[in-house]
């Protein structure tokens, strides 16, 4: 959890603003958006940072495709893993980059 002492007595002294940081931020992952297309721009997949799926947009041309269904799960996992990319940034700079688990964000 901790790599040493001094991250861990680090991570205590702003623990009241971590807290405070990562309330705040838990309320604002169903808001951040993530996106990710496929079939040349005729499919767009879009989640939240709570990785709930927002929207699925597919062009009517693009609806016969024999393709679609393994370009959507590509789009979908794409825009998946930009956004526990994004949360898990946001962690780090949160807690100065001292490496700890949040439950219920990843």
């Amino acid at each position: 959890m901790f790599n040493n002492l001094g991250d861990m007595m680090k991570l205590m002294g702003r623990a009241k603003e971590i807290q405070e940081q990562m309330k705040k931020f838990r309320e604002e992952l169903p808001t951040l958006e993530f996106s990710a297309t496929g079939m040349a721009g005729r499919i767009k997949v879009t989640v939240t940072g709570d990785f709930a799926v927002k929207e699925i947009v597919v062009a009517p041309d693009a609806a016969a495709e024999p393709t679609l269904a393994a370009e959507l799960q590509r789009a979908l996992n794409t825009a998946i893993f930009s956004a526990k990319q994004n949360v898990q940034q946001r962690m780090s700079e949160i807690t100065g980059g001292v490496g700890i688990d949040m439950p219920g964000l990843m």
